[in-house]
């Protein structure tokens, strides 16, 4: 006797059957993405269906089930032609955090193919893509066929999303921003993989970032967000791992778009901020031992120091900004690059040690002055920005520069500069040293 073919259900006993704590099958998922998609099912009811996850979760295997429905929902680009292993990094973003300008020319040297699609900066945190076009003529709006020629001739591009990939999860991913469900690891786990999932990559190194100027702010939310994207990744057939890393304080010294990447190409000249090149050099290691370039963290080491000692990177650099329209010429000059004419500078009211560069409140100073946006559709300014000249730990003398800002018009200096200076504090004792990488989580 032939087995009927069950009917699917309707949507809204769907958004009842995760409402009350069940799973949903992967066929289920796999329609309600469809549906959402063509129409059939309703922004109001894909909303509904975002806040009861947001409330029960969702297993492994229905975050796999939704992470491929959304990668499904556009183009999932085939690039088997390339010789070369493909591998991605995804920052889910912080304060100061340029570390993508410098790494990708790193690990394309060394042998793997970046296909690397980045975001733009919102709130109180940057975006890559801003970054890269402080750059006088960078194009980050390749098609899908000059990203996939780039990345035969260059191995490497970075550009921002296309419309053709993930479709689904940018209209999820609006939806969820004015409906508070925002904040569900499998949603966020599912939003991140699906976009990296349809640039054809072999291997994803994750850089998940915990403390006052992170999206998780506890150590044990941002381990389980960085497991389950770990495991999901592994689920959906690719090595993924991921690095915990501190982001109670800004990466390097500076905050903004043309400042940011300026320090960023120093440390491909083989200067730069201790910690930015630690934090880039670590998952840059990540990422070779993922390509298979590297068996041992000691080997792949060597293989990095070589390309940026060598000038290899920098060369590399230099074809990448070319081939993307912008002016190789900042590659080797980075401070050409253009910084607001407005500027004040805040030093320290006494003597002693400074304790805090609350990376939350620089953020939102820097983002004063025009260098981010609380809009998606809001301009910026890439010259804006704030220029740090101490780190945590250090001594200062009553006087002592600590920050210096940047912007085009003056009247954003006072607000913006007393806001970084409530951000930055001193006191008498030196604080407790802190690393960058809390942790490295694998399968």
């Amino acid at each position: 006797m032939a087995r009927t073919r069950r009917q699917p259900l309707a949507v809204p006993e769907l958004i009842a059957r995760k409402r009350e704590g069940n799973r949903l099958s992967d066929q289920d998922i796999q329609a309600l993405i469809a549906g959402f998609m063509d129409g059939s099912v309703a922004d109001y009811q894909m909303s509904a269906l975002a806040m009861a996850i947001c409330f029960q979760g969702m297993d492994f295997d229905e975050t796999v089930a939704m992470t491929l429905a959304m990668r499904d929902s556009g183009t999932v680009l085939n690039l088997d032609a390339l010789d070369a292993p493909k591998v991605d990094k995804h920052s889910t973003g912080g304060v100061g955090d340029k570390v993508s300008i410098c790494l990708a020319p790193i690990v394309a040297t060394c042998g793997v193919a970046v296909p690397m699609m980045s975001g733009r900066g919102l709130g109180h945190t940057g975006g890559t893509l801003d970054k890269l076009e402080a750059i006088p003529g960078f194009r980050v709006d390749l098609s899908v066929r000059e990203f996939r020629t780039q990345l035969r001739k260059i191995g490497c591009a970075l550009i921002g999303q296309t419309g053709d990939l993930a479709p689904a999860d940018r209209r999820l991913y609006a939806l969820r921003d004015v409906t508070g469900t925002v904040e569900s690891i499998p949603l966020i786990t599912s939003s991140i993989l699906s976009k990296k999932l349809a640039e054809g990559i072999d291997a994803l190194v994750l850089d998940v970032k915990v403390g006052r100027g992170a999206f998780m702010k506890t150590e044990p939310d941002a381990r389980e967000l960085a497991r389950s994207l770990v495991r999901v990744g592994t689920l959906a057939g690719k090595r993924v791992s991921a690095l915990l890393t501190d982001m109670n304080s800004p990466i390097g010294y500076t905050i903004g778009n043309a400042l940011e990447t300026s320090e960023a190409l120093e440390i491909l000249h083989g200067e730069g901020p201790d910690d930015l090149r630690h934090l880039t050099y670590e998952l840059a290691v990540e990422m070779l031992r993922a390509a298979g370039i590297a068996q041992t963290k000691a080997q792949a080491r060597r293989r990095i120091e070589l390309a940026v000692s060598n000038g290899d990177a920098l060369e590399k650099m230099r074809q990448i900004v070319g081939a993307q329209g912008g002016d190789p010429a900042v590659v080797d000059t980075p401070d050409r690059l253009a910084l607001g004419r407005r500027r004040s500078t805040i030093r320290a009211t006494k003597a002693g040690y400074v304790t805090e560069l609350d990376p939350l409140e620089l953020g939102y100073a820097s983002m004063g002055l025009g260098a981010g946006r609380s809009r998606p559709e809001d301009a910026v300014d890439w010259g804006a920005g704030i220029r740090l000249h101490v780190k945590r730990g250090d001594q200062v003398r009553e006087g002592d520069p600590l920050a210096t800002l940047y912007a085009s018009r003056s009247a954003l200096l006072e607000p913006a500069g007393d806001r970084a200076t409530s951000a930055i504090r001193v006191a008498k004792r030196r604080p407790t040293p802190r690393d960058r990488i809390i942790a490295t989580i694998r399968r």
